[in-house]
């Protein structure tokens, strides 16, 4: 079995573990032989929209164990990053998870665009014309611009839909300035938490995600193993002609055992 040759194990959320509220098959008996075999895993999300508390619960209701501690977020990366600049203030273009990381840090989240230090973009259903002029304001006065992640889409049982990548995107055509930081995967500041919530090394951890330009590349830049998962976003020739190469490609998360 491919879990028999490491020790931990980063998995990634959507279209790996499950879509929208389905699980996806064989994923419960993978975690299940993972700490029957005294392993240490966590989940990966780039997804902003709930906090590690929901994503705990959502998983425990599909049979999946999991707590707050094995749960990391765009949003909590965000918020730990930014706990160290403090005293800041944030604006936010977001949903609540992000902003309640935030709060839970003791980083000031503000409504209004004066005295802002640091510009948050991320995947917010709410993005409107009147957020836009305000980071553009914001930007103008000199802020940094941040962001939880950068990915295009996001995976549902329907079908994708925008990401953050949308709202980034809006913002950089619009004031001219390129994002300065992102938080999410595949950033090295993502992976490093990971490996510390686990207490192992990079070559004792397996990657397992279903996008390319996130999961894959972040753990090979980082020196994890990587599988690409075909349950999501990822089609097994997109996953073929990338130059973004994967030490495993698996039709699902079942294939790990």
């Amino acid at each position: 079995m491919i879990i028999d040759k490491y020790q931990g194990f980063i998995f990634d959320l959507d279209g790996t573990i499950y879509l929208g509220e389905n699980l996806i098959q064989g994923a419960k008996k993978v975690i299940e032989t993972i700490k029957n075999k005294n392993k240490n895993y966590v989940f990966l999300t780039n997804k902003p929209l709930a906090t590690r508390e929901d994503y705990a619960k959502k998983l425990n209701n599909l049979g999946i164990n999991a707590s707050t501690e094995n749960i990391i977020t765009s949003s909590y990366v965000t918020a730990e990053y930014l706990k160290e600049k403090k005293p800041i203030n944030c604006y936010v273009i977001g949903e609540k998870a992000l902003k309640k990381e935030l709060d839970n840090v003791g980083v000031n989240v503000s409504n209004k665009i004066e005295n802002i230090d640091y510009l948050i973009a991320s995947f917010d259903r709410k993005f409107s014309y009147k957020k836009l002029n305000d980071a553009l304001q914001i930007i103008k006065s000199g802020a940094k611009f941040i962001a939880t992640n950068p990915d295009k889409t996001c995976p549902t049982e329907n079908g994708e839909i925008p990401d953050a990548a949308g709202m980034i995107g809006a913002i950089e055509g619009t004031t001219g300035k390129k994002v300065e930081k992102i938080l999410g995967k595949p950033s090295d500041e993502i992976v490093e938490i990971a490996l510390q919530s686990m207490d192992i090394d990079n070559k004792n951890c397996l990657m397992i995600g279903d996008r390319i330009e996130t999961d894959i590349l972040m753990g090979n830049n980082n020196g994890l193993a990587t599988a690409l998962v075909l349950s999501g976003v990822t089609n097994k020739e997109l996953a073929t002609s990338s130059d973004v190469k994967p030490d495993y490609i698996l039709n699902s998360i079942a294939d790990l055992i």
